[in-house]
């Protein structure tokens, strides 16, 4: 998919001040795999054939945990898992990106490693739960290639103070010069599609239920204070977006779970920011 090409698509989208959207109903987790042939319930949707090669793919980073290497124990576990909230979570994206915008998305969501030779083949990767993440030096080598070549990366889903140490020393190992900055509320990225007043605290769904709070308290240090920090490259283009103490992906993934969790945090706060980083990364 060419970045001109996506730029134009996203480039149609409708400015608005916020998201409505008819809530699904719950849909059972999966482990790992394939997309099941039901797609857990998320609608199908054919691709235009004019537009087959330049369609966005929601690419998940599969990665190594520092306790294990491959799928399997990479996949699973806390504070670190590539597989956390799969495949509801980038198939709802998916969908609502289809939905609310006028980009043209890949309906089959797809996760690739880092040094898989299809990488440069897609401009945006998502990273989730980065905790206990361990980068090979391959893994290290490739990233910043692909991100140095206008490649853009979201990481999500990570909280308080060891997760972020742990995430800090990777990414420097991939840029030892550059330095991961706040993003103020004044960057376009809150503002290039949905206006948003907040950076957005999104909580995971059994953490709020358990505790009515959005942030994750039995994480350790600070984790009230939500963060949303950017790499960039020499020409101050944003390589790279980092939402450090908050969960949007469970914003996605849950919304069929509860009707209050939905209104409050997959319509208000996880789609929004989603398809505003979405856009800007496609159209920057």
């Amino acid at each position: 998919m060419t970045r001109k090409r996506v730029a134009l698509a996203a480039c149609l989208l409708a400015l608005a001040c916020g998201v409505s959207l008819a809530q699904y109903p719950f849909r059972p987790r999966r482990p790992p795999g394939r997309i099941p042939d039901d797609r857990v319930g998320v609608p199908n949707w054919k691709v235009d054939e004019h537009f087959k090669k330049d369609v966005f793919t929601f690419v998940r980073v599969e990665y190594d945990s520092a306790w294990g290497r491959g799928r399997r124990r990479g996949g699973w576990g806390g504070g670190g898992s590539w597989a956390t909230d799969w495949p509801d979570s980038d198939l709802n994206f998916s969908f609502r990106l289809q939905q609310l915008t006028s980009l043209k998305v890949n309906p089959d969501p797809i996760s690739l490693r880092l040094t898989d030779e299809k990488l440069f083949d897609y401009p945006f990767l998502y990273m989730i739960e980065p905790g206990s993440l361990s980068f090979s030096e391959e893994d290290v080598v490739a990233l910043r290639k692909y991100l140095l070549n206008g490649g853009f990366l979201m990481v999500d889903d990570f909280w308080g103070d060891d997760q972020w140490e742990n995430f800090y020393r990777e990414i420097k190992r991939v840029f030892p010069d550059r330095e991961p900055e706040e993003l103020p509320l004044t960057h376009e990225i809150f503002h290039c599609v949905y206006r948003l007043k907040e950076r957005p605290q999104v909580p995971s769904i059994h953490s709020w239920q358990n505790t009515g709070v959005t942030w994750e308290p039995y994480h350790g240090g600070d984790t009230r204070t939500v963060h949303y920090k950017g790499i960039s490259d020499d020409k101050g283009r944003l390589m790279a977006i980092i939402c450090h103490n908050t969960d949007l992906g469970d914003g996605w993934e849950r919304e069929g779970e509860d009707a209050e969790y939905f209104h409050e945090f997959s319509e208000k706060k996880s789609y929004p920011m989603g398809i505003n980083i979405v856009t800007y990364a496609m159209t920057h």
